[in-house]
């Protein structure tokens, strides 16, 4: 929901920091897979129940995932194969930042955490399903196309994910409430995303094609 907002407004202080990193001769593949690996720190951190060396890391990976496709655009080097890589590397950290809290007190945290990768898989899978019938379909990505991949709003998206992670990390006492609060609001993304979806390329007609559902 935030996003519209946040990520025009970001987009100077990365543009200085890729032009530095080009002249580096970091690559933007490079930088997903180190951003990643940092951002990967959190899991031990939030088990040793570490918040806020964790946090660090947490603003680390997703500075770096914003980084990595403004880099990839100054230098000529976007491609589907880093756009298949960054999205799919931030799902993993997604999951194990949640897993972190569930290790960190698992008689407190493992329940809620589990129904928060619940309400994750639906907002993501809704989320990618549709930016593989959107590519089929040739669809736009009219406030996103910086994006290697069409961008289907929702409740939750990048902005608010970050957020609820910071205050994980700085609240972990209160965990189960904020993270309960986060997947009901992830739920509701899942609904409006399936509804919107459905919706949209229903108007469009056609053959539906086949996936396997395997």
């Amino acid at each position: 929901m935030l996003d519209r907002w946040t990520m025009p407004m970001s987009q100077a202080l990365l543009s200085r920091l890729a032009r530095g990193l080009a002249a580096l001769k970091v690559s933007p593949d490079q930088l997903t897979l180190a951003t990643f690996l940092v951002g990967m720190l959190a899991l031990p951190l939030l088990a040793l129940e570490w918040y806020l060396p964790a946090l660090v890391a947490i603003l680390l990976n997703r500075l770096g995932d914003g980084l990595d496709g403004t880099l990839a655009r100054l230098t000529g080097a976007a491609s589907d194969a880093g756009g298949f890589l960054d999205i799919g590397l931030d799902f993993v950290f997604y999951g194990a930042v949640v897993l972190g809290f569930a290790l960190a007190d698992p008689q407190a945290n493992a329940l809620v955490a589990a129904f928060l990768l619940f309400a994750f898989i639906g907002s993501g899978t809704s989320f990618l399903a549709f930016a593989i019938m959107a590519a089929r379909h040739g669809l736009e990505r009219p406030r996103f196309q910086q994006k290697a991949f069409y961008y289907l709003h929702g409740l939750t998206e990048g902005t608010e994910t970050v957020l609820a992670f910071v205050l994980f990390c700085l609240f972990p006492g209160h965990f189960s409430w904020l993270a309960v609060l986060f997947a009901a609001a992830c739920l509701v993304t899942t609904a409006t995303r399936l509804w919107g979806g459905y919706r949209t390329l229903r108007a469009l007609g056609g053959e539906g094609p086949e996936i396997d559902d395997a």
